[in-house]
């Protein structure tokens, strides 16, 4: 076949070029002619058509993700925020922290490992191309029903890419969480996050600027693994009948990136790079487009210079590869030579591509001929948008009128203990020490706090003790039944996670999971929950400053709960004065910050014993959540808690013996007045947290909440070793530690 060049395609109108398979819609065909004033060349084709999907382009989520813009709260800590490959924040001591979640859901789905494992190399390609080193990663996690058997083939091969990956990396996993549900069982949710470090004079862009600047593609050779891959599948509901949306997923090498990992980050040191762009969903399309479009002026690229895998590629076939390893920078040519001599030190391959151009076009050669001619913004950001339609359900009304409040509760003690029993073994509330401990939590020495703790936390600065905390939440049951509500419960879980530990929230990253955007009832739940989220950062005063959009998760017309996954980054002047969840001091004395209702809708308790999901989600009081926060981190700063659990999924109850077990001491708790134990036990009102206290510090800890009006009930002791319920029951900590950790080996091994 001859080749497709812009000439050619000036001159034969007529040809048809194969823009459906590629996933465009014919209105969108329609408009790249419109733009070029010709039909694309093949190539052409494919950079659109991959950029322009919705994973690459949001398209179907840019007219909701405005409000994070136009309701952002004002925030002396921003530095670089949405748009870029991730966001940045001042912590302190000249030290900018970066961060992002995102998300690899499908891939994970049709290849575990790779998937997973891809997932993780690409947020961390994402943090290097800020300028930072990065110091830890998290993974927040959904599968299916934890008995399906095809649980038993996605989970544990996730968990390995997980930790394959990120422990070649030597990278911390200090974060996460693991959640199944049968929603998600033909379309898992494999959401990977990534936190960085630099000075903030370290701070780099993804832009080309300055004409006569080189362009210089480095690390892996471009392969045919994942043509196409995140970007087109992830664009489209899982179908099993149609294979092309199934193209191979990417193929990872850990040790390929962490030499990629340091040799950017010597070049970097030595001030090399003016701009830089990671390779990740539509490969070098994306990197290209994005870095001249982001520039001063245009770019020329010849194809025939990118270091190839596999000889017999087309040029379309480079240009959508998605490849991992491999990063675009864009360098003065006096100082190519020693960028170059950087790679070759650092065993990387680096090959100069292109060219920063005086012009406004992308033109890409290929044998000699022009096969790109392109204004780069059209393919990078002038993407369609779409107001696609949205609906309440008409099913919404009748979920929320079934309410968890006429379940039958338990009649006598007995049923009470068997139900705590039944909740802290379910899968859900269980140990996932099976799956974390094959992650590597420690490596490099500075991780502070990591699972379990309410939130992982990395020491920055070793003489000052300087510290972040990232917490990653979302619970998807309170989401079905209120969109709005469930992506406020999420964010103020996280913030919660990390104000318990001590830290101070600072900023938001998000992860949105939802199905696919054509059905109205999904973009109700979507537009809702982005509402939600925006008007609660806004009001929390923690901007989010980047994030992902994930659409289509869902298997022909069944679509997964809507899923937001919120990051919340929190700093802590020093490290030392952490609070961890563990209970540790005999004879210190229990409390219980906010208040408890009758709030059991989407719970643990509704979901595990009569296997019901129906009423409203816990109310949200942000008001209340920003006054906990404060009096727990003033607490921790001054020494008056030894210990603090936030409760959220399965009550008070489940935070309790989880402290208990982690501290190997038992607990003696006395149901307050004006509750019955059951409530007391298994309400999942938010804006509440258990704390120890040592009993030197009671009284200056009761009347700091006290002046500041949150809600303070003594509630217990830590004393012996069992969990006590007066009145009602006492369970030996041997016989729950069973229960909690047997359930996920055994379904999983």
């Amino acid at each position: 076949m001859s080749l497709d060049t812009v000439e050619n395609a000036a001159a034969t109108p007529d040809t048809a070029l194969p823009w459906k398979e590629l996933g465009l819609k014919e209105d969108e065909y329609a408009r790249v002619r419109e733009i070029l004033g010709r039909r694309p060349t093949g190539a052409e084709l494919a950079m659109y058509s991959v950029m322009w999907s919705e994973h690459c382009s949001y398209k179907s989520s840019k007219v909701h993700l405005r409000q994070f813009g136009e309701k952002a709260p004002e925030s002396e800590a921003m530095l670089v925020g949405i748009g870029e490959n991730a966001g940045v924040v001042d912590v302190g001591q000249g030290y900018a922290v970066t961060f992002k979640v995102e998300s690899h859901n499908h891939p994970s789905y049709v290849e575990p490992y790779q998937g997973a494992a891809t997932g993780v190399g690409g947020i961390v390609r994402d943090i290097i191309a800020m300028g930072a080193r990065p110091v830890a990663v998290v993974d927040p996690l959904r599968f299916g029903a934890a008995d399906h058997p095809d649980t038993k083939r996605v989970l544990p091969g996730v968990v390995a890419g997980i930790g394959g990956y990120g422990n070649c990396l030597g990278l911390p996993n200090i974060g996460g969480e693991v959640v199944f549900d049968a929603c998600y069982q033909g379309n898992p949710l494999v959401n990977a996050g990534a936190v960085g470090v630099m000075k903030h004079e370290d701070i780099h862009l993804a832009k080309a600027s300055g004409p006569g600047n080189k362009v210089i593609l480095y690390g892996a050779r471009t392969g045919g693994d994942g043509i196409g891959g995140a970007s087109i599948l992830a664009s489209e509901t899982f179908d099993a009948t149609k294979p092309s949306k199934r193209p191979a997923v990417q193929v990872g090498d850990p040790f390929q990136e962490k030499l990629l990992i340091e040799c950017t980050l010597e070049a970097f040191a030595e001030k090399l790079v003016v701009g830089i762009q990671d390779l990740g969903a539509a490969g070098l399309s994306c990197a290209t487009s994005e870095l001249a479009s982001n520039g001063s002026g245009g770019m020329t690229v010849t194809l025939d210079d990118v270091p190839l895998r596999d000889s017999t590629l087309t040029p379309e076939e480079i240009l959508m590869s998605e490849s991992q390893e491999r990063m675009c920078a864009v360098v003065e040519p006096e100082k190519v030579d020693r960028f170059l001599a950087i790679c070759e030190k650092w065993d990387v391959i680096a090959t100069v591509v292109g060219e920063v151009t005086d012009g406004d076009r992308l033109e890409i050669f290929w044998q000699g001929e022009k096969i790109v001619d392109v204004d780069p913004r059209t393919v990078a950001h002038d993407g369609p948008v779409y107001e696609r339609p949205l609906a309440r359900p008409d099913w919404q009304d009748a979920l929320q009128a079934d309410d968890a409040g006429k379940l039958p509760r338990p009649a006598s003690s007995a049923e009470l203990k068997d139900q705590v029993l039944q909740v802290i073994s379910s899968p859900n509330q269980a140990s996932k020490s099976w799956i974390t401990d094959q992650y590597d939590r420690f490596v490099q020495g500075n991780t502070v706090l990591a699972q379990p703790e309410d939130s992982g936390m990395i020491r920055v600065d070793e003489e000052s003790g300087l510290g972040v905390a990232l917490a990653t939440d979302g619970n998807g049951r309170y989401a079905k039944l209120d969109p709005y509500a469930g992506a406020q419960l999420a964010l103020a879980e996280a913030y919660r996670n990390v104000a318990t530990t001590g830290a101070k929230p600072l900023a938001v990253s998000d992860c949105l999971n939802f199905g696919s955007p054509e059905d109205p009832a999904v973009m109700w739940q979507f537009a809702e929950a982005i509402r939600g989220l925006a008007d609660g950062c806004q009001q929390l005063g923690t901007p989010v400053t980047g994030g992902n959009v994930s659409l289509y998760n869902q298997t022909g017309e069944v679509a997964i709960h809507p899923t937001p996954v919120v990051a919340v980054l929190g700093v802590i002047d020093d490290v030392a004065r952490r609070t961890p969840v563990a209970f540790k001091e005999e004879g210190q004395l229990l409390y219980l910050l906010g208040d408890t209702k009758e709030e059991f809708g989407g719970s643990a308790w509704s979901e595990v014993v009569h296997d019901h999901l129906g009423g409203l989600p816990p109310a949200v009081d942000l008001e209340r959540e920003r006054l906990l926060a404060e009096i727990l981190i003033s607490a921790s700063r001054d020494g008056m808690i030894d210990a603090a659990h936030d409760l959220s999924d399965g009550g008070l109850v489940t935070s309790v013996i989880e402290s208990c077990l982690l501290g190997e001491k038992g607990a003696r708790l006395v149901v307050p007045d004006g509750l019955d134990a059951f409530t007391f036990l298994f309400s999942e009102s938010a804006g509440r947290a258990v704390v120890s206290v040592p009993r030197s510090e009671e009284l200056r800890f009761t009347d700091m909440c006290g002046a500041r009006g949150l809600p303070v009930t003594r509630i217990g002791v830590v004393d012996g070793d069992a969990v006590e319920v007066q009145g009602e029951f006492a369970l030996p900590l041997n016989e729950l530690r069973t229960a909690h950790e047997a359930t996920v080996p055994a379904l999983l091994i």
